[in-house]
């Protein structure tokens, strides 16, 4: 019997080695010399023998996409197998990575297959990562993954087949993540509210000007990000996770926001709005970087410089652990407390930009062989290394003052989706009540007249805000603003913040007048309102005096009468959106 036992020992063990031997993970990057990159079905296969093997891996299905495959993520926890509801309590430092949100910029699919098989398979890096939660969503954009092609990406470098930059629906989901149109979007809330990440990293390839860098960094602005916060990404984070990777002989530049000009005459650091995935993730005090490798340098050089930028941001995180924690646990108590939010930014043209050793390539105009015109042509057989101006201090173009709450008349259906999918704390009011609240007219906006991510933004967007009694009906909405999505909370429902709910079309019903007059018959109407209300009368006389288009126009002057009238529509041009100070 003690025989059968050890023979029936020895034939499990060797079933494990070859188990594991089958199971070697080598990826199809690696197996064709770094040119290729897999397709969908292959990425999730691998993911899922890899939590089959390897009892550190977790996988899970999180929320549908436009596609109708749903989102996977992939937990990498060193202790063992993972529980969902569990990641957001964790003591540990928590990483999210989202990978081919462009799924033509595979480089990060790849790089992060990597990363995990060889923690798993390499006990120094399981230790050297056991304080860490590693999060990766293996492909977001699977609409565009499926749709596979090799030409699309015109100025890319490799691989020889990618996925197409639209997804199912032809949306950019890097200009979703606020306003949310797409099922991928709701569904990448919900994986970023079950981890709240303290580090987010989006993996991308640029466009744009030619230099010598195959690996750019975009981390959140950081005069946006605001507070210790801010402080901590740009003299801590950015300046150790740069050295780092020069240690590893590495260069790395901030991503270069250059379009129809060279890098050498400086440029501003890109400013990522609510619409892009660091610009939401800083929403919830979340440190947030976007990788950009280069476009036209060779796809097995991009993919490995991202795996060493993913690792040093790991590290980073290792041993500064405990920082990260502070500075995002005291975020909204520190914002709060200035009772001043900025909602939009512009350029601090009054300090000096910082200075760059830029690595470049000489920029020279030559005749186009194509058109009648010049083209731009980077001479790589003239490289330079010289001090370049990189304009990264902001300053606050419009403030507010912080309320205690916001208030949402009912009926705004796709706004309340959104708070809820943003895990935003309100309640309803239980029965009729007047408040005193501040309303917000619109007083001027501007609207794009081209389409953009299916909406006609507005912008500009200005407010004439007045202070009075309100009467809120039983099952309207109350909004506290002190709670983890404060920022989020100002930055949608301000209607002048840049990428607010309004200016993404979400209230645009309010716009048009749905009831007015007849001239012919108003005429009489206007006539006796000039006799009785002296106050419309010297307004109108005023307006006559010192408007000669005005003095010109009769339509306008009746429609002025109108609109100072009790019979102009109270609900035209008022947004829903209330503010309570007490």
């Amino acid at each position: 019997m003690k025989k059968i036992s050890i023979l029936l020992l020895a034939i499990t063990f060797s079933m494990c080695q070859q188990k594991k031997s089958d199971n070697n993970f080598i990826t199809q990057f690696e197996k064709t010399g770094g040119t290729e990159t897999p397709e969908y079905i292959d990425v999730i296969s691998y993911y899922k023998k890899l939590s089959n093997s390897y009892s550190e891996i977790s996988l899970f299905e999180m929320g549908k996409t436009d596609s109708g495959n749903p989102l996977h993520i992939v937990v990498f926890n060193a202790d063992g197998r993972t529980q969902l509801n569990s990641i957001k309590d964790s003591k540990k430092n928590r990483l999210l990575i989202n990978n081919g949100i462009h799924p033509g910029e595979s480089d990060g699919i790849d790089a992060s297959m990597l990363l995990l098989r060889d923690i798993v398979q390499n006990d120094s890096l399981k230790k050297s990562y056991q304080n860490t939660l590693i999060a990766i969503i293996p492909i977001y954009n699977i609409g565009g993954s499926l749709n596979r092609n090799s030409h699309t990406r015109v100025n890319q470098n490799g691989p020889k087949e990618y996925g197409f930059r639209g997804n199912a629906r032809n949306y950019d989901l890097n200009r979703d993540f606020v306003k949310q149109d797409t099922k991928n979007a709701a569904s990448f809330a919900e994986i970023f509210h079950t981890i709240d990440p303290d580090v987010f990293i989006d993996n991308h390839v640029s466009n744009g000007a030619d230099y010598q860098y195959a690996i750019s960094h975009l981390f959140t602005q950081h005069n946006k990000l605001g507070g210790a916060l801010g402080r901590f990404i740009e003299t801590q984070m950015r300046p150790a996770i740069e050295s780092t990777m020069l240690t590893k002989k590495i260069p790395i530049t901030p991503y270069v926001n250059v379009w129809g000009s060279t890098p050498k005459e400086g440029w501003p650091q890109f400013y990522d709005s609510p619409r892009y995935s660091t610009g939401y993730t800083t929403l919830f005090n979340t440190l947030g970087l976007m990788v950009e490798t280069h476009m036209l340098k060779p796809y097995k050089v991009r993919v490995e410089q991202t795996y060493e930028l993913l690792l040093s941001v790991l590290d980073f995180t290792e041993e500064r652990s405990v920082d990260i924690k502070i500075v995002r646990k005291y975020a909204i108590d520190e914002i709060l407390k200035k009772k001043i939010y900025p909602i939009t930014f512009e350029i601090n043209s009054q300090k000096e930009p910082s200075v760059i050793q830029f690595r470049g390539y000489e920029g020279e105009m030559l005749d186009s062989k194509v058109t009648s015109g010049k083209r731009l042509f980077y001479n790589r057989s003239k490289p330079y290394t010289k001090p370049v101006e990189y304009f990264n201090e902001y300053r606050a173009k419009k403030e507010i003052i912080i309320p205690k709450a916001y208030i949402l008349k009912q009926g705004w259906y796709r706004v309340l989706e959104r708070l809820q999918n943003n895990q935003i704390q309100y309640t309803q009011f239980e029965k009729d009540t007047t408040f005193i609240v501040e309303t917000f007219h619109l007083a001027d906006y501007k609207t794009k007249t081209t389409a953009y991510e299916g909406h006609y933004l507005h912008y500009n967007t200005t407010v004439k805000i007045d202070s009075l009694a309100v009467n809120f009906l039983k099952g309207d909405i109350y909004i506290p603003v002190n709670q983890n999505g404060a920022r989020y909370l100002m930055e949608t429902l301000e209607p002048e913040a840049t990428d607010s709910f309004f200016n993404w079309n979400f209230f645009d019903t309010v716009l048009q007048q749905k009831e007015g007059y007849s001239a012919y018959v108003f005429e009489d109407v206007a006539a006796q309102l000039l006799k009785e209300n002296s106050t419309i009368k010297t307004a109108f006389e005023a307006k006559l005096a010192v408007d000669e288009n005005f003095a010109k126009n009769p339509r306008a002057q009746l429609n002025f009468i109108y609109k100072k009238s009790m019979h102009y529509e109270k609900a035209h041009l008022l947004l829903p959106i209330y503010k309570a100070y007490e």
